[in-house]
């Protein structure tokens, strides 16, 4: 017996060596495939609509390169030029648009970016982080701890703040199975775990996911830039699209819904959290139900799966009928970079 458990153990012990160098291996290549960044992405500061009525909103984007808007070439093919865009467009009122993401960010890089964006007053903050966070094996209580003091910072300040979760970096077609698998499981943990910090925080929540679906798995080549890591321009306005009715409802644009029950995408914060994790382009708030905050399962949150996937309804919608998004087919240019 202590032969056959010694056995065993060495057994264990070289198929764990022999895993874990098959996984740096196939780091290796990913980081061979998939190039350092180089030239920074084109900015997309400025006004939007200018020709609406009434005082801007200001809106702030925040986060890595997925914020950023790496791998396009465009201003107006940005994600904050094309949400700039959409929110103009739905409310009829400019918007002033302020990006402060950072190419490469980890979450612990968001604190200089929120005191800049604190000095602009900010009605809307939107944050997409995480990706690099995942890739560089941060703990995820540390990378969520720093999202949570710059969500609580911006709402303290007044502003509304709507992040987008980790990505599923399962996605990435450069990186290989087993790796593949890890780099999922490690993403939607990450995502998971930033949706109930987020919206206890008072925020609410996106799941990017699989970067918005199995369109990105069936034209890699059009859904991803040239680096076959950050999506391309198409890619951008599908993530966009995606996040742009929580954007408007977060502005208080959306429908209300007074009186919730359970069956209307209600679930406690920890379970509505894991399912937004699986499930690309889902939101998620808290609610009140029973005019209570807290159930049984902790606090009460609704999901809610808005919009449609370029004109067709999403199966398992949640939270009562899809909410069309605004158009996203064309962002304008704005007022500052026309001049």
């Amino acid at each position: 017996m202590a032969k056959a458990t010694a056995l065993g153990v060495g057994l264990t012990a070289l198929t764990t060596a022999a895993g874990y160098g098959l996984l740096i291996g196939q780091a290796r290549q990913a980081r061979r495939v998939i190039p350092l960044a180089e030239a920074p992405p084109p900015r997309g500061d400025g006004v939007y609509g200018a020709k609406f009525p009434g005082e801007p909103i200001t809106m702030v984007i925040l986060g890595d390169s997925s914020a950023a808007g790496y791998g396009v070439h465009r201003p107006r093919e940005t994600p904050g030029a094309l949400l700039a865009t959409g929110t103009s467009r739905r409310l009829r009122r400019p918007v002033r648009l302020y990006r402060f993401a950072v190419v490469g960010c980890l979450s612990a890089g968001l604190r200089p970016q929120v005191d800049a964006a604190l000095e602009r007053k900010p009605d809307l903050a939107v944050i997409l982080i995480g990706g690099n966070d995942v890739t560089n094996r941060t703990p995820h209580s540390v990378a969520v701890r720093y999202l949570v003091e710059a969500v609580r910072d911006l709402r303290a300040a007044g502003a509304q703040v709507v992040v987008g979760t980790c990505p599923d970096l399962g996605a990435i077609q450069p990186i290989k199975p087993p790796l593949r698998w890890l780099a999922r499981r490690w993403s939607r943990q990450l995502a998971a775990a930033q949706t109930v910090a987020v919206v206890e925080a008072g925020g609410l929540t996106v799941s990017l996911g699989d970067l918005l679906g199995p369109r990105f798995a069936a034209e890699p080549t059009r859904m991803f830039a040239w680096d076959h890591f950050h999506p391309s321009a198409e890619g951008y306005a599908i993530a966009a699209a995606a996040l742009l009715p929580t954007v408007l409802a977060a502005l208080g644009a959306g429908p209300r819904r007074p009186s919730l029950t359970a069956d209307q995408g209600v679930r406690s914060l920890p379970a509505a959290a894991q399912e937004a994790a699986r499930h690309a382009g889902t939101e998620v708030r808290g609610v009140r139900v029973g005019g209570r905050e807290h159930g049984p399962g902790g606090r009460w949150a609704q999901l809610r799966r808005r919009g449609a996937w370029f004109g067709h309804p999403r199966a398992g919608e949640t939270g009562g009928p899809p909410e069309t998004p605004a158009p996203l087919d064309e962002a304008t240019t704005p007022v500052e970079e026309r001049a």
